[in-house]
């Protein structure tokens, strides 16, 4: 796929509290040498915190896209994408759901939550792979991504 834009490299907040699956992520984004910067955090209360650049996150980038599981310790998935698209500063920020859930009733809030895209992990690791690059070639290389301003 070639990149249509070889442009300052897009933040990307990534919001999983499982190692395991936040290293895959990495993994795929480095194999498939995206030149996106990818921050991570563990859990709900982080990712507002980091989305507001509040406490130790008063310095961050203002996320491009963020990755977001809904199965979260402190404040689940559901309610950071609530909170994001219920504030005026970061409502314009796509959401993909990134989860593991199949379930009609999560993907149906999700999107009803204004989630930009919902995507269930594979369980399968080449597959898993494969859909975190399909979500940095469509979100990152292809959509026109607003710059925040």
């Amino acid at each position: 796929m070639e990149n249509f834009e070889m442009g300052k490299p897009i933040e990307i907040l990534l919001v999983e509290d499982n190692p395991g699956d936040a290293r895959l992520v990495q993994e795929s984004m480095k194999e498939a040498k995206v030149r996106n910067l990818l921050h991570i955090v563990d859990d709900g209360v982080e990712a507002m915190a980091y989305l507001r650049k509040e406490g130790k996150y008063k310095d961050a980038f203002t996320p491009g896209v963020v990755l977001l599981d809904l199965n979260l310790p402190k404040k689940d998935g559901r309610e950071v994408l609530a909170e994001m698209k219920a504030d005026d500063k970061l409502r314009r920020i796509p959401v993909v759901v990134l989860t593991i859930s199949q379930a009609e009733e999560d993907i149906l809030k999700s999107y009803n939550l204004h989630a930009n895209a919902y995507v269930t992990k594979p369980v399968d690791l080449k597959q898993f792979m494969l859909a975190v690059k399909a979500i940095e070639g469509f979100w990152l290389t292809v959509v026109k991504l607003p710059t925040g301003k």
